[in-house]
C-alpha cells in the first residue's frame, strides 16, 4: 500500500509518500483499490497540527475515496468485488487501498468519473447537511457563503440553484467572480478589498441575511451573527482563519481564539437568531443521515442539477504541492490527489 503520510506537524514539509502492506478487510468491511481521493482543508489543517480529531503523526489522513471494490470481509452484503463506488473514510483516504465499513460505500453512477465521484462525499454532504438539514433554506431567502469558490462554496452555490428565488452572496477573490456567477452567485465580493460585512449591508439596505455559513471561524462568527435578520441561522463548519501560511503561528491562534463571540441561551433567544456547528467528520455515529444526505446527492448528480468542479488532481508525489494549494486559498472546487 502506498499512501501520503503525515510525518509530524509541521505542513506540507512533514508529507511523505511511504509503502507498507495492503490492509486486510474485516467482519464488515470492504476493501476498495483506491482511483481517487479528496483533499479537504481539515487534511491541510492536520498536516500543521491544528486540527484536533486527526491521529496524532505519523498518521495518514483523508475523508473520501473513489476507487474500486476488490474484496470483501465477512457479513457483507450488497457489494461485490470489481463494483465501482464512492466512501467516506474515518481518515487513511489518502492510500492506493483503504479498508470502509461497508454503510461508509455507495456506487456510483455508471457515467459518473471516478474523480467526480471522490470529489462529492465531504464537499457536497457538508453543504447538502447545512442547507436542508440545519439551516432548513426556504424560497426567497438571502445566504451568505464564505469560501464561495472553494469545495464545499461551490457544492452550496449548486445545491442553492435547486432552491426558488434565493439571493446569494459569496466571499472570494475578484479573480473567482467569473465561476461564482457562472454557479449562481448574485452578488461575488472580494473580501480582500471589500468590508463584507458593510457591503451585505449596502446590497440588502441594511436588512442583512437568513443564512450565513461560516468556515472562517474567529471574528468572522461576530460579524457574521450581526448581518442576520431576525430568525436567522449561522451555521459554523470550520476554523480556516486558523490555518495562515504554511506553518502554526501562536500569535494568530490566540488573535483568533480571543474574537470567538461568547453566546447564552437568553441572548439567543432575545434576538431570535441560531447558531449551528457542523462537523461531518463527528458523525461516524449516524450513518442513516448520512447516507440518506449522501444517496440524495447522488441523485441531484444523476437529475443533470449539479456537477462536481474539479479544480486540480496531483499525483502522491506531489501532495505537498496540493496542501500548498488549498493554503494559498488558490483553488477553484475540488483538489483530488490521486495515487
Amino acid at each position: 500500500m502506498r499512501a501520503v503520510w503525515i510525518t509530524r506537524p509541521g505542513g506540507p514539509e512533514a508529507l511523505e509518500v511511504r509503502e507498507t502492506a495492503d490492509p486486510e478487510p474485516g467482519p464488515g468491511q470492504v476493501r476498495i483499490r483506491v482511483r481517487a481521493a479528496g483533499l479537504t482543508f481539515a487534511d491541510v489543517m492536520a498536516a500543521q497540527g491544528l486540527y484536533p480529531d486527526a491521529p496524532k503523526p505519523p498518521c495518514v489522513v483523508g475523508y473520501e475515496v473513489s476507487g474500486v471494490v476488490d474484496a470483501l470481509g465477512e457479513r457483507i452484503q450488497g457489494h461485490v468485488a470489481g463494483q465501482r463506488v464512492l466512501a467516506t473514510t474515518h481518515f487513511g483516504g489518502h492510500a492506493d487501498v483503504v479498508c470502509v465499513p461497508a454503510e461508509q460505500v455507495l456506487p456510483i453512477p455508471d457515467a459518473m468519473s471516478f474523480e467526480e465521484a471522490a470529489a462529492i462525499p465531504v464537499n457536497y454532504l457538508t453543504a447538502y447537511h447545512m442547507l436542508f438539514r440545519v439551516a432548513g433554506v426556504r424560497p426567497g431567502e438571502r445566504v451568505l457563503v464564505h469560501m464561495a469558490a472553494g469545495g464545499v462554496g461551490t457544492a452550496v452555490l449548486q445545491l442553492c440553484r435547486t432552491v426558488d428565488d434565493l439571493e446569494v452572496f459569496g466571499t472570494a477573490s475578484t479573480a473567482k467572480h467569473d465561476v461564482l456567477r457562472a454557479e449562481g452567485c448574485a452578488h461575488p465580493i472580494d473580501y480582500h478589498t471589500t468590508d463584507y460585512a458593510a457591503e451585505v449591508r449596502r446590497l440588502t439596505g441594511g436588512e442583512g441575511v437568513d443564512i450565513v455559513l461560516d468556515p472562517l471561524g474567529g471574528n468572522d462568527w461576530r460579524k457574521g451573527l450581526k448581518l442576520l435578520r431576525p430568525v436567522g441561522r449561522l451555521v459554523a463548519y470550520g476554523f480556516a482563519n486558523l490555518a495562515g501560511g504554511q506553518r502554526r503561528r501562536p500569535a494568530r491562534l490566540a488573535a483568533q481564539v480571543a474574537g470567538i463571540p461568547l453566546l447564552t441561551p437568553l441572548q439567543m433567544m432575545n434576538n431570535n437568531r441560531t447558531v449551528s456547528g457542523v462537523n461531518i467528520g463527528r458523525m461516524w455515529g449516524q450513518m442513516a443521515i448520512l447516507r440518506e444526505e449522501l444517496q440524495a446527492v447522488l441523485t441531484l448528480w444523476e437529475q443533470g442539477k449539479i456537477k462536481p468542479h474539479i479544480d486540480t488532481t496531483y499525483p502522491f508525489a506531489r501532495a505537498a504541492d496540493a496542501h500548498r494549494r488549498i493554503l494559498q486559498r488558490q483553488n477553484i472546487g475540488k483538489v483530488l490527489l490521486k495515487p
